[in-house]
């Protein structure tokens, strides 16, 4: 399947709009995926209509050799792709509340670096509700199959080149703020019933098979 390139559309979500309730209710998604996310998208095409050596790149080859690009787009294109990427994967790898966990090969992996479902749970927590400002928690995986867990500030993006993400937590305040107000840790605690353990086992088999 060919990688999407400019102009980027915005993705609808892969679930109705009041699928993750009571975790995550209708106004917060809409808010979320109709306005912040459309935005990053917009900003990006805007951006991109002015490079057009730049416009046949996928959004991962932009954000992966992103000091190769010229310069005065690699700070809006960092900010806006990133804003994109993020997003385009945060709501991908949710689904309706069922209270899942991980088995197969990532589960395997998850005990073997983080101890347990239960540790690298805590783990993940702390990473999200510890992490200052804007931002997101994220876990990913090298190319040998290791797990880890990465913080990210603003739009940016895990390290592309040594990484792939299997899936990010949104910290920002306005991935939660409407239902939470300041209440992060309940929002991460709730996040975690939405994991869709199947995408991501299949994005961890994915990047430990080279495809």
């Amino acid at each position: 399947m060919k990688a999407e390139t400019y102009p980027f559309v915005v993705r609808p979500l892969p679930y109705e709009y009041d699928a993750l309730i009571p975790v995550l209710d209708e106004e917060t998604l809409h808010f979320h995926h109709d306005k912040h996310y459309k935005t990053y998208v917009d900003n990006l095409n805007n951006i991109l209509a002015d490079y057009p050596e730049l416009q046949k790149m996928s959004l991962e080859e932009l954000l992966t050799d992103i000091e190769e690009l010229p310069a005065a787009a690699q700070t809006p294109i960092r900010n806006n792709g990133g804003g994109v990427y993020n997003h385009e994967l945060y709501f991908d790898a949710m689904k309706s509340p069922v209270g899942q966990e991980p088995d197969g090969a990532l589960s395997e992996a998850i005990n073997r670096d983080f101890g347990s479902y239960k540790q690298w749970k805590e783990q993940m927590k702390q990473a999200a509700v510890s992490k200052f400002g804007s931002g997101w928690a994220w876990l990913v995986t090298d190319g040998t199959g290791k797990l880890s867990i990465l913080q990210t500030a603003n739009q940016d993006v895990p390290d592309l080149k040594e990484y792939t993400p299997i899936f990010p937590v949104d910290v920002w305040e306005h991935a939660y703020y409407l239902q939470y107000q300041n209440r992060r840790a309940d929002y991460v605690e709730g996040w975690f019933d939405l994991i869709n353990w199947r995408k991501a086992a299949k994005r961890y088999e994915d990047a430990v098979s080279g495809q």
